[in-house]
């Protein structure tokens, strides 16, 4: 295990990391649809409690995610999240939001009502998703910084990297290809809902609603998709030369990842597939309500090769649009060789979580979730 197989190996794990985020966000999809899908008060007790049992694996994959970044790649951490911060602070009041109103929506009293806490719901579906998208398309688009480590030996000031726009983060809504990704990650969200929705209700009337709204939800992602996918595909990239280090733009670099690394590129044919099989099945078969684990699956897999061709095969995961030799690679951002080595270690470890995670699961999903359940039930949200 020399450095460069280290460096290799932890974006791996954030990357894959970020897969399992992605597919958890179907929390924040189904809380926006709780005054669309559900019609009456019943309806949104069910909703909000089938979700209310999910919530919290998606906001501790978002911790693990940003501490994997920090302990992993701080030069990434420093200058994104220390530049970029009114987008990253967005994104974390909106899940604080959430943490909120599950927590306290049925307290005794609770003196701003049960439906407030339910539109902070509907914005951390909203917003939380659209965001995350956003910031994420950075990654290929790039972003408005300037790194310079020569920095570190100036007293007064001792800062590597500045941000230059004031909007801080905020400017990447300007461009067009960040508000596709957003608006995928937003109806991707929404449609695994659906399908989550179908797998564990046992109410009629919501999972036939259910199915209607993933069509409806659906058809936007693929189209947004296919649209974000395409322009990364066709658009130029940053590439680094492996010899001197410099970053400069090749002509479908993205695409030419997933060529060059057919691996990568197999995994991502195949991650696509089964979203959309999960998706046509459970459209085309009624009755079938297990569509929601084979686009789960396929969520992991898409989205952790579209992180992974973003640091892999010599690219800048985080580029710079205002000055490119200031974009940050896997080798110019990472720890040191100890620190990853360490962390590997303790890595190990990461299966066992992740068996205790299912097993967790699976003692909450043992039957179909009904209203009934609530008078059997330790904890109503």
């Amino acid at each position: 295990m020399d450095y460069s197989f280290l460096q290799h190996y932890w974006w791996f794990l954030i990357c894959l990391i970020g897969g399992l985020f992605a597919f958890l966000l179907f929390v924040q999809g189904g809380q926006s649809m709780l005054f669309s899908l559900a019609k009456d008060e019943k309806e949104r007790m069910i909703l909000v409690n089938a979700l209310g049992r999910k919530w919290e694996y998606t906001f501790t994959t978002l911790v693990t995610f940003g501490g994997a970044l920090f302990a992993s790649f701080p030069l990434f951490y420093s200058t994104s999240f220390g530049g970029a911060y009114w987008v990253w602070m967005a994104i974390l009041f909106c899940f604080v939001l959430q943490a909120v109103s599950y927590e306290f929506q049925s307290k005794p009293g609770n003196l701003y009502g049960r439906n407030t806490y339910r539109w902070f719901l509907f914005t951390n579906g909203l917003l939380g998703t659209f965001l995350v998208g956003a910031a994420l398309a950075t990654f290929f688009t790039g972003s408005d910084f300037t790194v310079n480590k020569e920095n570190m030996t100036d007293v007064i000031n001792p800062v590597i990297s500045r941000w230059g726009s004031e909007w801080h983060g905020l400017e990447a809504l300007a461009n067009p290809r960040n508000w596709l990704l957003g608006l995928t990650v937003f109806f991707l969200a929404r449609t695994q809902a659906c399908l989550f929705f179908i797998n564990r209700l046992q109410d009629e009337k919501l999972v036939d609603r259910s199915r209607k709204f993933l069509l409806y939800n659906c058809v936007p992602f693929v189209i947004f998709f296919l649209a974000f996918v395409i322009w990364a595909f066709i658009a130029d990239g940053f590439a680094v030369n492996p010899d001197t280090k410099e970053v400069f733009m090749e002509p479908h670099k993205y695409f030419n990842n997933l060529i060059e690394m057919p691996v990568t590129g197999i995994v991502f044919v195949a991650g696509v597939l089964l979203v959309l099989f999960g998706i046509g099945k459970t459209l085309l078969t009624k009755g079938y309500s297990f569509g929601i684990w084979f686009t789960g699956s396929g969520t992991v897999l898409t989205v952790c090769m579209l992180l992974l061709i973003t640091g892999f095969n010599n690219t800048a995961y985080y580029p710079s649009a205002t000055d490119p030799q200031s974009s940050l690679t896997i080798q110019n951002s990472s720890s040191s060789e100890f620190t990853l080595t360490v962390m590997s270690i303790v890595s190990i470890l990461v299966p066992f979580v992740l068996a205790y995670i299912i097993y967790a699961w699976n003692s909450l999903e043992k039957k179909r979730f009904d209203v009934k359940d609530f008078k059997d039930d330790g904890h109503v949200y």
